[in-house]
């Protein structure tokens, strides 16, 4: 991963932002290739992602409903779930980042600045 204003960049066209929500790195494709691509306003300090940016895991994913999930990992195995069933869903704009209603965090409706890749991963 390269570093380049808060962003990173991913081979494959990819680049990389510190979710506050999350508490992790999300990720979208950018210009041409395979699979979902986000258009993006070629800001690295202040960017712009377009249409919304969906992360969805666990039984929230479509087609997992009733199939073995994060949600009963601790039940089924007695260990602590290394990952847990989430959505997150948001607008980047302009260096902001929108959580909307559907997501299961608790920065769901709220509008905050995203920080830089690095100090977001620091605050953990």
């Amino acid at each position: 991963m390269g570093a380049r204003g808060i962003l990173r960049t991913i081979e494959g066209g990819r680049l990389a932002f510190w979710c506050p929500g999350c508490n992790e790195v999300h990720q979208v494709a950018v210009g041409e290739g395979e699979g979902p691509r986000w258009g993006f306003n070629g800001d690295y300090d202040k960017p712009t992602f377009t249409p919304s940016v969906l992360i969805r895991s666990g039984h929230y994913v479509p087609g997992q409903e009733g199939r073995l999930c994060w949600c009963t990992y601790e039940t089924r195995t007695g260990d602590k779930a290394p990952f847990h069933c989430s959505v997150c869903h948001s607008f980047v704009a302009d260096g902001q980042i929108q959580f909307l209603g559907d997501c299961t965090h608790d920065l769901a409706g709220q509008t905050v600045a995203l920080s830089h890749i690095d100090t977001g991963a620091q605050d953990q």
